[in-house]
């Protein structure tokens, strides 16, 4: 860790002096910029990975009693001969509606986020690590299993996950967040203070280090939460990383029964780490999976009619994660969730008397899996250190959604396609008012979200529903949601 930052405060500094001597040598006029590279350095964001242990389902029982350490050479021998049939028939009894990430299709995206972004600063990895119905194919595979076996093999696959980002980024922190799949129980079911997160704490806070680590153990063990130190060149900056699984709608504990008591005390530590965060005059990211505010696209496919009264569809089950962002604008740079695998925006405003209109950028990071039929997907940012700005970033996409003779190009660059010096609160807030005054999303920046979201597919998936899909970009309640639709729909 030490050694890796050194190097990329040398790269900087040498960055620095080139841009100086070429000045000195009247090369470049003095009251120019340096290239954007000499002021940024490289952050890798990757989401919802949905890695698939049971793609070949003869080899499960032998990952089950392997160490994780064991299971790449597992998944690298030979498929058995039926492996096909035997998925398939596994994914019909458990009703899924695609296939999630294999691990050829695992190994060609480390691949290529390792030939895109070969040194980035930190890579952030914003949840639902695991397959989708994975417990059902647990199961089935073992039925009569007790709940700790599940569980271990729950926390092996999370781990494994995690060790092959390691291993293709040696040196590199790596902070991940916990999705809504990525439990013990069951898909949004797990239990605060569990023996589940009292075991990944470690693999989870393996980059935290100092005096935060230990601070670290111990929130992560209790909800899923951690507080860490970006890497140099970063200074006075810390990135907060979040289980937000606790604040979901559909959230429950493992017994079944309602308790709203975990979401309130995660957004209680968040606050304390923003505040403490103000005082010291630090910067920060926040990281969670899924995302606050409204859900767009599931309030029209369930046909709600918010304009007759009727509540849209929520993300979570209350504001208060958006609205804390947002009052501690001053101190967020950037927040990044991930969950709908779409490629999205989303502006975080505060309400709160005398703000100002404060806001927070969000960036919504779409999916390694291709369960939704999109192609798998990363960004590779672009940073500024010193203030911990987001100055740009490319989507890198896959022909494919196989990982099997797949190339990975660039599908389009935030700055270049938006006209846009950096992503912050300004810049999206600019966007989505250009949304806005453009209902029938015939504009060219309309045109242009609307082909990114769905990465790899040209479809108009937004098109049919443009107005009332634009208005939860910045409308994280019911009422201004619903106040924004019906003055689009008059």
């Amino acid at each position: 860790m030490r050694r890796a930052g050194l190097q990329y405060v040398g790269e900087y500094s040498i960055a620095v002096l080139i841009f100086l001597f070429a000045v000195w040598l009247g090369a470049i006029p003095a009251q120019a910029e340096p290239a954007v590279r000499f002021q940024t350095v490289p952050v890798l964001l990757t989401s919802d990975v949905h890695f698939e242990a049971f793609w070949d389902p003869v080899k499960v029982r032998r990952l089950a009693e392997a160490p994780v350490e064991k299971w790449a050479s597992i998944f690298a021998s030979p498929d058995s001969g039926d492996r096909q049939q035997r998925f398939a028939a596994l994914e019909q009894t458990c009703h899924v509606r695609g296939e999630d990430t294999s691990y050829p299709l695992l190994r060609s995206s480390l691949t290529a986020m390792r030939s895109h972004a070969s040194r980035p600063s930190y890579i952030v990895l914003s949840g639902d690590l695991v397959a989708h119905a994975f417990r059902c194919k647990f199961d089935a595979t073992f039925p009569g299993a007790r709940p700790a076996q599940y569980r271990a093999f729950v926390e092996k696959t999370i781990e494994f996950v995690l060790l092959q980002v390691r291993i293709t980024f040696p040196g590199t922190p790596v902070f991940a967040s916990l999705g809504n799949n990525d439990t013990d129980c069951g898909d949004y079911e797990i239990n605060a203070g569990s023996p589940f997160l009292l075991a990944l704490a470690p693999a989870f806070t393996k980059d935290v280090h100092g005096p935060l680590h230990e601070a670290a153990l111990k929130s992560f063990a209790a909800e899923g939460d951690y507080s860490a130190a970006l890497p140099p060149p970063f200074h006075k900056t810390r990135l907060l990383v979040l289980d937000n699984l606790f604040e979901a709608v559909k959230y429950q504990p493992c017994s079944g029964k309602p308790d709203l008591q975990a979401g309130r005390s995660q957004v209680a530590w968040l606050q304390g780490q923003l505040e403490a965060a103000r005082r010291n005059r630090q910067h920060v990211w926040v990281v969670a999976h899924i995302p606050p505010g409204i859900d767009p696209y599931a309030t029209v496919r369930k046909a709600v009619n918010v304009c007759a009264g009727q509540p849209p569809v929520d993300f979570l089950s209350s504001n208060a994660l958006g609205q804390t962002l947002a009052d501690f604008s001053d101190v967020v740079r950037l927040a990044v969730f991930a969950h709908t695998h779409m490629d999205e925006i989303r502006l975080l405003r505060s309400r709160q008397a005398g703000s100002g209109g404060s806001a927070v950028a969000a960036k919504l990071v779409p999916s390694i899996s291709p369960v939704d039929g999109n192609h798998p997907s990363f960004l590779v940012a672009r940073v500024a250190p010193g203030s911990a700005t987001l100055k740009d970033y490319q989507v890198i996409a896959a022909s494919n959604q196989t990982g099997i003779g797949t190339s990975w190009t660039e599908e389009y660059d935030f700055g270049q396609e938006y006209h846009q010096a950096k992503f912050d609160s300004p810049s999206v807030a600019a966007l989505v008012q250009s949304f806005s005054a453009d209902p029938s999303a015939t504009q060219r920046a309309s045109e242009s979200y609307a082909r990114n979201f769905f990465v790899g597919r040209d479809i108009p998936e937004l098109k049919p529903f443009w107005p009332q899909y634009v208005c939860a970009l910045s409308n994280m309640s019911a009422s201004a949601y619903r106040s924004c639709v019906c003055a689009a729909a008059k």
